[in-house]
């Protein structure tokens, strides 16, 4: 299939790459061209200079960028994809994004007659490398029918949760359970340090029953290490954050554990760590007890 792919980041490069090698006609762009040409290097393919260059012609155009301004311009503004896309294409975005904005981009599509799914997705950095990503997508069957089959390239578990915005949704869902489920993590290992326990003995044990997770199997080394190089940023789960309290002022949901984490964030930052992984939150307490 005639692919493009706009936004060539630490999930958006590795994903695109995964479009290649399955066989799929790729055009990137990037806003930062040198990213484009050493993708172009290593997986082939052509460049465009624009948004809306690369998304013509193309049977399926796929985003993945950082904030809702960021979709607005590569959709929508000035050179933006949307007004290059031909009809009966499909325009899928993987940026963690509001889902207002998702219904918005859903509608000028079915305006422009394409077809458009939201699709955020959970695994990481290394679920993006090893084409294990799960993706939640909100948009019509029609248009997730289309992009189901290209996403495969680089997902584990694909997933229609409703019409337009329905994927995002579900992604602040996602990173609502993860915020409390990181705290619990590290005031677990916080305990068990203070209590004189091995906490990798503890984790031995404990990763066996209930309180099994995957930040659990794949952040207890580092975090019990003081390593937070890697991962996902907790800038970018506070940015997530804001986009679920945003929608719970909507609908009215209390997220108490999620605002009370954001703001152990926020002193994590204040701590420099504003690019440190969101496991970091165990350096926060870390931190208070050498106090």
């Amino acid at each position: 299939m005639r692919a493009a792919f706009i936004g060539l980041g630490v999930m958006g490069y590795p994903m695109a790459g995964h479009l290649a090698r399955a066989g799929h006609d790729v055009v990137v762009f990037n806003r930062t061209g040198e990213k484009a040409k050493r993708w172009i290097a290593e997986h082939g393919g052509r460049m465009a200079k624009t948004p809306a260059e690369a998304a013509a012609g193309a049977e399926i155009v796929l985003a993945c960028v950082g904030r809702d301004a960021d979709v607005r311009a590569v959709t929508l503004g000035t050179d933006g994809a949307f007004a290059a896309m031909k009809k009966s294409a499909v325009f899928v975005d993987h940026t963690t994004a509001s889902a207002t904005l998702a219904r918005e981009l859903a509608a000028a599509a079915e305006k422009g007659g394409f077809g458009f799914v939201d699709a955020p997705v959970s695994g990481g950095e290394q679920g993006a490398r090893n084409g294990q990503l799960t993706v939640m997508c909100g948009g019509s069957e029609e248009a997730y029918a289309k992009a189901e089959p290209v996403i495969a390239a680089y997902a584990k578990s694909c997933r229609r949760m409703g019409p337009a915005g329905a994927g995002q949704l579900t992604k602040m869902v996602n990173q609502i359970c993860l915020a409390g489920l990181i705290e619990a993590l590290s005031e677990g290992f916080s305990f068990a340090r203070a209590a004189g326990l091995d906490p990798l003995a503890v984790v031995e044990v404990i990763s066996k029953g209930a309180a099994q997770s995957w930040q659990m199997d794949n952040r207890h080394k580092t975090m019990l290490a003081g390593h937070y190089e890697h991962g996902f940023a907790v800038e970018w789960m506070r940015k997530d954050l804001s986009i679920c309290f945003d929608e719970a002022a909507r609908n009215g949901a209390a997220l108490p554990v999620a605002r009370m984490v954001d703001e152990f964030y926020a002193e994590v930052e204040a701590m420099g760590g504003r690019r440190w992984d969101t496991s970091s939150l165990f350096a926060r307490l870390e931190s208070r007890g050498k106090q």
